[in-house]
């Protein structure tokens, strides 16, 4: 019983939360024109970024990777209610079957989000998973990362999530594209996954710098 009601739980928790933050949401002007448009691009982020970034999956469309755990099963329900779809499996365990379903949920309209870093690390290491859906699916990548100026921090775990605490005032960037991975191109390059790891990393300084500027107006 605890297991069923569990998501619903959580989901009103984060909502509850998610009402009392302040929110600066920065796009850049391809992510604006993709949504004028409706049309579609991949979303890529930090493991530790997620909570931050949760309530835009309605916003964006998104379908997400969930693992088959069962930590998986809580995330997936609280997924689905928040606005997203979900594809099941992990680089680990059931990699080809989530593939696969993304591919699917693409052709539905869906734009993924990846946490690039998962499912157990390194830590800020993009693995392969995002490049090749990017090679499969001819769509650019698009950078996501935010900035809370007060969050509390997992440090046992081993993503470092942060969650804003509440009131917060949260500072979220969509920085600039990463093209389409090229047919010609290995979806396991080190130098793209660098570029990837790259512009992640500069997304998340610019949502830093923009929140801090935030911090000292108000």
């Amino acid at each position: 019983m605890l297991n069923k009601i569990a998501p619903y739980l959580l989901f009103v928790i984060y909502t509850l939360l998610r009402w009392s933050w302040r929110i600066d949401l920065n796009e850049s002007d391809f992510v604006k024109n993709s949504l004028k448009n409706n049309t579609g691009f991949i979303l890529a982020h930090w493991h530790g970024d997620e909570f931050g970034i949760l309530h835009l999956l309605r916003r964006y469309h998104t379908s997400c990777i969930i693992s088959t755990s069962k930590d998986g099963e809580l995330m997936n329900k609280a997924v689905q209610l928040l606005g997203g779809a979900t594809s099941r499996g992990s680089s680990t365990r059931g990699g080809s079957q989530a593939l696969k379903g993304i591919l699917r949920l693409l052709k539905e309209g869906r734009r993924p989000s990846v946490a690039v870093d998962g499912p157990k690390g390194p830590i800020y290491k993009v693995k392969p998973g995002v490049l090749q859906i990017s090679r499969l699916s001819r769509l650019p990548i698009v950078p996501i990362s935010f900035y809370a100026s007060k969050s509390f921090v997992f440090e046992k775990s081993w993503n470092k999530s942060q969650l804003p605490l509440p009131f917060a005032r949260v500072t979220i960037c969509l920085g600039e594209k990463m093209d389409t991975v090229g047919k010609d191109q290995d979806s396991k390059s080190e130098e793209l996954a660098l570029l990837l790891e790259q512009k992640i990393n500069d997304t998340k300084k610019m949502a830093e710098t923009l929140g801090k500027k935030n911090e000292n107006i108000y």
